[in-house]
């Protein structure tokens, strides 16, 4: 299993809470290059970070992989990648990007590094280290 973190605007666009009022959704909308090449690696199985941009910025939730990457269907470009997620659960307390930005174990954590980036990685010991925490 891998986990990866997706960042979403939860006032324009989508939020954690959004996604557990529908159950499932399509994570679309993806067309930077580095991001689609993680959106190719993830897998049915893996777990998500659900971060919210904007005035929030801050990992608010966890998902499921319900399907591997499929070509994005409302899009003529067969480049463009999606998949299915599932709520999994939101987090006790969500974590702010201060409260890992002033943790330096996280000085290595893609979100730190490269904030800007729609879909990413998480090693395992950042996985549980937000994990520790959101609860």
């Amino acid at each position: 299993m891998n986990y990866w973190l997706l960042k979403c605007e939860p006032d324009d666009d989508y939020s954690y809470s959004d996604l557990e009022k529908d159950g499932k959704t399509v994570w679309d909308g993806v067309s930077n290059n580095w991001a689609l090449t993680f959106i190719r690696k993830v897998k049915k199985g893996d777990k998500v970070f659900i971060y919210h941009t904007g005035n929030q910025r801050c990992v608010a939730g966890i998902a499921n992989v319900v399907s591997d990457p499929y070509p994005d269907p409302n899009e003529n470009n067969e480049k463009l990648a999606v998949f299915d997620i599932t709520p999994n659960h939101s987090l006790k307390k969500p974590v702010t990007l201060k409260q890992i930005k002033e943790d330096s174990r996280f000085n290595e954590f893609h979100l730190v590094k490269f904030s800007r980036l729609s879909v990413m990685p998480v090693e395992k010991k950042y996985w549980d280290m937000i994990k520790v925490l959101g609860n």
